[in-house]
């Protein structure tokens, strides 16, 4: 299990993006990759199809490892650990205990 979600907002902690943040648009949790908005953008070259009439370079995101970003909790990057809250297991800010899934 990842300890991040679809929709977080992270922070890349290693690579080529270091120091860029943005939201996480994919999770693939069997192969530990993420999808994160403008992070890691890669060309593709796409045939003219009915979608795409004018074909050409598309750029895109490609998917990074979970393990070389960070979850960005109220503007700084923090770890996430799991507790149980009220009997239902929730993710929280180990940088300040806050509660992230509410």
């Amino acid at each position: 299990m990842l300890k991040i979600k679809k929709g977080d907002t992270v922070k890349v902690i290693a690579g080529k993006n270091k120091d860029k943040e943005g939201k996480v648009i994919s999770v693939d949790p069997k192969n530990n990759k993420i999808v994160v908005e403008g992070v890691n953008m890669v060309t593709k070259h796409a045939k003219p199809s009915a979608a795409n009439q004018a074909g050409g370079r598309i750029e895109k995101e490609a998917p990074i490892d979970a393990s070389n970003v960070m979850l960005v909790v109220g503007g700084k990057a923090t770890r996430v650990g799991f507790k149980f809250e009220d009997g239902k297991k929730v993710r929280y800010a180990k940088a300040t205990g806050e509660v992230i899934d509410k």
